[in-house]
């Protein structure tokens, strides 16, 4: 794997875990329950979804 798909791999990844802290925060200065539920269904999704792919890669 060379550096290009690395960094085409890695990013999106990155950004939508920085997107759902995101908003986490802004649901907390807004009092927003349902921004900082989805910012943290966000979070839990795109961890989860790399893991299991990583894995299912190596077998």
């Amino acid at each position: 794997m060379n550096i290009k798909n690395k960094i085409l791999y890695w990013v999106p990844k990155i950004l939508a875990i920085l997107f759902g802290a995101f908003l986490i925060v802004f649901g907390g200065y807004d009092d927003s329950p349902g921004a900082q539920g989805l910012g943290l269904i966000l979070i839990i999704a795109t961890v989860v979804l790399t893991v299991r792919n990583r894995k299912r890669k190596r077998l």
